[in-house]
């Protein structure tokens, strides 16, 4: 009988290999767009993980004579290195001379004078599947001034690298902002574009949008997909991007997640914390001021977790609560807007265990899954 649970297990992770290698992402799928593309002018949102294989989409399209005019670069900037939070500038490209605008500067919505003339966005943006991930939130700015614009959208589809769960609370009204425009769960289990197909089908713009998504090929929500580039500076792995929606909510709180180390939202740890294991965060590129800069940080290694996790883990940040020798300013006011809700934090501080808490998410995710299952493509 072992041998046998063996072989399955092993036939599970040859087809899933096989599944991956054969993954053709919506912007490798160039002649399902480029003919769109011709005679008009075009303007890019995207970052570093914008590539046709090794070539970055700007390039590949310039190659083929497409008029590209301007790029809208997210948070992180164009080129992906900028600290998170960071306002970014408008700029050059220097190596096409293409204006770049920013959309995490001055504004987050692109104004009319910034896409006045354009014919088609094209949006192609590495997302890793958790609501205050900002790019879904720069996706949704960008086809509200499409859809006010009659600019077309063309969203080119890549792999939810947290697409096999959906989980967590559902953001409520009150809490909505940057981090959290939407009533999804903290863990959506969506790709970028069955996203922006909820976006426009959900009414959740004012106008629905002139809307594309170009698929991928091969793809399913059970494949386990390794970025083959950072999506963000501080998220350098697939270890990292699959802790990063449950590591995140100490963003809200004093505990630091390894910005300012070589492993960041693989460890975490507080100066206020006792534990044998510990690291120092410093200054560094992506993450110039860190949490509790050249402060021992006292906590927990999980670099070498081999549990590849299919939920959000709350035990990590109630056990820091509970060990805490700073518990009035445990939370911050950023917390309740990561968690989309103030009834996380009050149920931690009353001592809620995970499983009770997660029992008080179920409606809602049961209704939010219902609503999902009309957008998925794959």
């Amino acid at each position: 009988m072992a041998k046998i649970k063996q072989l399955f297990l092993l036939l599970c992770l040859l087809t899933s290999v096989l599944s991956y290698s054969q993954i053709m992402v919506g912007a490798e799928r160039i002649n399902s767009y480029l003919p769109l593309l011709q005679g008009k002018k075009i303007a890019i949102v995207g970052n570093q993980s914008s590539l046709i294989q090794k070539k970055h989409l700007v390039d590949s399209l310039l190659t083929r004579n497409i008029n590209i005019v301007k790029v809208f670069s997210p948070e992180h900037g164009f080129r992906g290195i900028e600290d998170a939070g960071a306002k970014i500038e408008d700029g050059i490209d220097e190596k096409t001379g293409i204006p770049i605008i920013s959309l995490y500067g001055r504004n987050k919505k692109p104004t009319n004078k910034q896409i006045k003339e354009i014919d088609i966005i094209i949006f192609d943006i590495q997302d890793v599947g958790a609501r205050f991930y900002t790019y879904i939130s720069t996706l949704h700015y960008v086809m509200e001034a499409a859809s006010e614009n009659n600019i077309k959208v063309i969203v080119l589809d890549r792999p939810n690298p947290n697409g096999h769960y959906v989980d967590g609370p559902v953001r409520e009204d009150m809490f909505k902002s940057f981090v959290g425009m939407h009533p999804v769960p903290i863990v959506h289990g969506m790709t970028i574009g069955e996203y922006a197909l909820m976006i426009n089908g959900e009414n959740w713009i004012s106008n629905k949008c002139d809307l594309l998504v170009i698929k991928m090929e091969n793809y399913n929500h059970n494949i386990h997909y390794d970025l083959p580039v950072k999506p963000s500076p501080n998220l350098p792995n697939a270890k990292a991007v699959n802790l990063y929606p449950s590591l995140c909510l100490f963003e809200g709180t004093n505990v630091s997640v390894g910005r300012g180390t070589d492993y960041p939202f693989q460890q975490f740890g507080s100066p206020y914390l006792k534990s044998n294991y510990s690291f120092i965060p410093k200054s560094k590129s992506g993450s110039r001021k860190p949490k509790h800069e050249n402060k021992n940080c006292y906590g927990f290694n999980l670099k070498y977790e081999e549990k590849f996790h299919n939920s959000l883990k709350l035990n990590w940040i109630i056990y820091c609560y509970n060990n805490t020798t700073n518990k009035e300013n445990f939370f911050n006011n950023f917390f309740d807007k990561l968690a989309g809700t103030d009834k996380l934090r009050k149920q931690i501080i009353n001592g809620l265990n995970e499983n009770e808490i997660k029992e008080s998410w179920k409606k809602d995710l049961y209704e939010f899954k219902k609503i999902r299952e009309k957008y998925l493509l794959y």
